[in-house]
């Protein structure tokens, strides 16, 4: 069996928003040191992490002396480019796993995989051209969702299709790119796991949280969600089956739909999850501090929840309500260091807490 990594190593992490940055703080308080590499200036996790690289992706020599300096290898997020990958992992491991990156960072792949688990997802097709798309909307029918098959995030690369003739246009909005539609799914809500599995293979959930989503943001997750016992244990032992096919090391958000006829996985995400958040203050292991726990081999918390919460996102204008928060007995804030507000940004998030009810 490995040992955990020394107390005092340093943990490189690919990208530096926020939650490069609420990892950091789960390492520091783990007594490791942290390095983000991350290609834009001044990004939130550099506040308080102990080095940060600015440097491009494509940038060999940057990339070679980050992996120097590190450890270990983790991300915040998944669409990292391959060559760059391929430079760090000959000189340092890194968790997730490529596998995990490979299956994730394509939705069509994704669902291929999930299928061939035997778990349920939304129809979908593979789409290249106007008449692959013609042909899968014959299949799914409408409405349908159109979304590039890499690279999209809070609903961006994706066009809604509420009948077929609006085929043509959704497709250019693909400006180019190979794209996948998704049929629709009835669904009661929409719930999402945060599971790690750690280097030996252990493994532990959180609650399912219950999201909302507007405009492809999320805006609030509340545990416990609505769901029954059954329902409940079927989202984590779901989840964990997730982790132990890719023999995942670290922390992953599964989002599912709740439907008549079961749970539908919608997405996988390898990397701690906003819908995550909410483990920050009804939880005393969070989401971040289970990764860095995951990623060096050492225990995992459990995952017990001692509080009910509702997570909610700040995002835009939203921070004109932490005046207000900051008054709440009830409200803990995490605030992500952003400079600048903009529509649809993620700017913090804020936790609201209430005795645990179940």
């Amino acid at each position: 069996m490995t040992d955990p990594l020394p107390f005092g190593s340093t943990i490189g992490i690919l990208g530096g928003g926020q939650l490069g940055r609420m990892l950091s703080v789960a390492a520091s308080r783990l007594g490791y040191r942290t390095h983000i590499f991350e290609p834009g200036a001044n990004p939130p996790a550099g506040h308080v992490a102990d080095q940060v690289t600015t440097a491009a992706y494509e940038d060999r020599a940057a990339l070679e002396a980050f992996a120097a300096s590190v450890d270990i290898i983790t991300y915040e997020f998944e669409n990292i480019p391959t060559q760059a990958l391929d430079i760090l992992e000959a000189h340092r491991p890194i968790h997730p796993n490529r596998e995990a990156l490979r299956v994730s960072q394509d939705r069509l792949v994704e669902k291929r995989f999930l299928q061939d688990l035997g778990l349920a997802t939304a129809p979908f097709a593979a789409v290249d051209t106007l008449s692959d798309l013609e042909d899968a909307i014959a299949t799914t029918g409408t409405p349908a969702i159109l979304k590039t098959r890499r690279f999209g995030y809070d609903g961006k690369g994706q066009a809604r299709i509420k009948s077929a003739n609006k085929a043509e246009s959704a497709l250019a909005d693909m400006a180019g790119a190979p794209a996948i539609l998704e049929g629709f799914v009835e669904f009661s809500r929409e719930v999402s796991v945060i599971a790690a599995r750690g280097l030996h293979g252990d493994v532990a959930c959180f609650d399912p949280g219950e999201n909302v989503h507007h405009e492809g943001i999320l805006r609030t997750t509340t545990v416990p969600a609505h769901l029954t016992a059954s329902q409940r244990m079927g989202a984590v032992l779901l989840a964990a089956q997730i982790l132990s096919a890719l023999e995942y090391v670290g922390v992953m958000g599964v989002e599912l739909f709740v439907t008549d006829g079961g749970l539908i996985v919608n997405e996988i995400a390898p990397r701690v999850h906003n819908s995550g958040h909410w483990t920050q203050n009804g939880c005393a292991v969070d989401q971040f501090e289970q990764h860095i726990r995951a990623i060096t081999g050492l225990p995992l918390g459990d995952g017990q929840r001692h509080a009910d919460v509702v997570m909610e996102n700040l995002i835009g204008d939203d921070m004109d309500k932490v005046p207000t928060l900051l008054r709440s007995a009830e409200t803990a804030l995490h605030l992500y260091g952003k400079a600048e507000t903009k529509p649809g940004r993620k700017m913090g998030h804020a936790n609201h807490i209430r005795p645990k009810s179940s």
